[in-house]
């Protein structure tokens, strides 16, 4: 089985020293270094390289630079996706987003973790689990989501949040660690602020 093979099996796989994993990771980022230094302008030329640096998106998708991922093929975009300024998506791991899906900035979504030995974290070994966001996610500014996490439908995230565990559709979760205050009611059509 190759690094790649264990890579998108969940298992451990030699991250650091695997020079297809390697090759894969060097031609992303330079189309992310290509894409971030687009005129800001040029619309055009931005939305058609952002779909050649993701595996799969919608028609409507829009992040703002800077932005970088690992591979750009393991992630997953739905309609009407938007990301603001410094969003990192760390996609050893698949990383799907379902539509509708609001980013603020200086956020991470990381699928990747390393073994708490050190003798293995310094062989290179790492592991990725998949990252899930559902439909009509808004995820708050400086927001990381954690290797192996499912955020469901119609969640907010507040701001500064580290979430580690699954997030429920109809939510809104905060903190670190990241947990559910409340849900999501009728309620909260009458006013801009969710407290």
């Amino acid at each position: 089985m190759t690094e790649k093979e264990k890579m998108e099996n969940c298992m451990l796989y030699d991250a650091n020293y695997d020079k297809e994993l390697e090759a894969e990771r060097i031609r992303c980022k330079t189309l992310c270094q290509e894409y971030n230094n687009l005129p800001i302008q040029d619309l055009d030329s931005r939305r058609k390289l952002i779909k050649r640096i993701i595996g799969r998106t919608g028609k409507n998708i829009h992040i703002e630079p800077a932005f970088w991922c690992d591979y750009g093929s393991r992630i997953e975009v739905g309609e009407n996706f938007y990301a603001n300024h410094g969003l990192i998506i760390l996609d050893a791991g698949k990383v799907v987003f379902g539509d509708n899906v609001f980013i603020a900035p200086s956020c991470g979504f990381h699928t990747s973790g390393h073994p708490i030995d050190f003798e293995r974290r310094n062989q290179g070994l790492e592991y990725a689990y998949p990252i899930t966001v559902g439909n009509n996610v808004w995820i708050g500014a400086g927001v990381q989501v954690m290797p192996g996490v499912t955020i469901g439908n119609n969640v907010v995230i507040g701001g500064g949040s580290v979430v580690v565990r699954d997030i429920p559709s109809n939510s809104v979760a905060v903190g670190s660690p990241c947990k559910v205050i409340r849900a999501i009611t009728e309620e909260d059509k009458k006013t801009c602020w969710n407290r």
